[in-house]
């Protein structure tokens, strides 16, 4: 029966309605377990493995983004390429190294020069000029979004890795999954 005019569209006064409520919620969350199984458990375990992040940090980005993460972007802070060195610690280069069907990404702040960088570093797939911190919030999302857009890399699956405050700002910059400090991702960097 069609609601007339003058009517509210409020809650039916149909006898049973509350329980017809209470039916489909139970109904609904019978569909909807409460945990995930354990064999993709199991695969995002590994996954969390082959990007050498913990599984904590891994599930909450894929919880957050609903995809799988396909790629990494550190800044040069975060894989401590600091002053014109261009190298960056073997710490960091064997944790890169163990790293699984995921581009490995650097933007590289100065003095150092992405060509630089990517050459005395093999272990990564590309390298860009960071954004510097006078760069305005269009220039540097147009500079990350060039970059990861050449690498033909969905922000949504990528994850930033900084070690300095404006350097989380690429996350939204980017459309990025997520962003971790570099402390998080490399562990040894918190002692």
């Amino acid at each position: 029966m069609m609601a007339g005019i003058g009517h509210n569209n409020g809650p039916t006064l149909e006898r049973g309605q509350s329980y017809r409520a209470y039916q489909w919620r139970r109904a609904q969350k019978q569909m909807m377990p409460n945990t995930i199984p354990l064999m993709i458990v199991r695969m995002r375990l590994r996954r969390a493995a082959e990007l050498g992040m913990d599984y904590k940090a891994y599930a909450r980005i894929r919880q957050a983004s609903g995809q799988d993460i396909m790629g990494l972007l550190f800044s040069s802070n975060a894989l401590r390429i600091i002053g014109d060195g261009a190298k960056m610690p073997e710490a960091e280069r064997r944790a890169l190294d163990r790293v699984k069907a995921a581009e490995k990404l650097s933007l590289v702040h100065l003095p150092n020069r992405p060509d630089q960088v990517l050459q005395a570093n093999p272990v990564l797939d590309a390298t860009e000029a960071a954004p510097r911190f006078t760069d305005s919030w269009s220039q540097m999302r147009e500079r990350i979004e060039g970059f990861i857009r050449a690498r033909k890399l969905p922000g949504s699956q990528l994850v930033i890795i900084g070690d300095a405050p404006l350097e989380s700002d690429w996350m939204a910059a980017a459309k990025a999954a997520g962003y971790l400090p570099a402390a998080e991702y490399f562990p040894h960097q918190a002692g």
